[in-house]
């Protein structure tokens, strides 16, 4: 295939925040894809205290190679101090839906 792809794990507070930062990378062909999974539960530690809060999770798909223009907007849109910004490379996948991605998001 060459080209490499990743599976971008963000969460917010809410899922309107959630909705409004997919919208705009999927919009800006930073992501080909966003999947809003909502109430999930998080436990963790922030200033000292232990914090358990309900969240909404997305999952984004997209190039590796555009990682640092989406975290740099993501980080713009997010209203958390420290968003949660975690990316996983896709080993493998169907051919045609990571065809799909690359098609759909901006290229290198």
């Amino acid at each position: 295939m060459g080209e490499d792809f990743i599976l971008v794990l963000v969460t917010a507070s809410k899922e309107d925040e959630a909705e409004r930062i997919a919208r705009a990378v999927v919009k800006e062909g930073l992501a080909a894809c966003c999947n809003i999974v909502p109430r999930i539960r998080s436990i963790y530690m922030w200033k000292g205290g232990l914090c358990d809060d309900s969240e909404v999770l997305c999952l984004m798909k997209t190039r590796a190679s555009l990682f640092d223009e989406l975290r740099a907007r993501i980080k713009e849109l997010h209203t958390y101090e420290v968003p949660e910004i975690i990316a996983l490379k896709i080993g493998a996948g169907d051919k045609q839906y990571l065809d799909w991605i690359g098609e759909v998001t901006r290229g290198t």
